[in-house]
């Protein structure tokens, strides 16, 4: 499970079976369903973190 030096997104878990993205936030954690594996290989190689989830995550992937 990977920590960020971000202070948007502040670590992140990706289960492949599930698809199921979990992402931790100052004030909690969220998770994400059915996120394709590209959405996360792009949130653990972008430069800043909380602009690639609010491109990529944000509103797009609810349980």
């Amino acid at each position: 499970m990977p920590y960020f030096n971000s202070s948007a997104v502040k670590r992140a878990e990706y289960d492949e079976q599930t698809m199921r993205l979990r992402l931790w936030f100052p004030n909690g954690h969220y998770d994400f369903c059915r996120v394709p594996m590209h959405i996360w290989q792009g949130l653990l190689h972008a430069s800043s973190k909380g602009t690639y989830y609010s491109d990529y995550i944000r509103d797009r992937y609810q349980c």
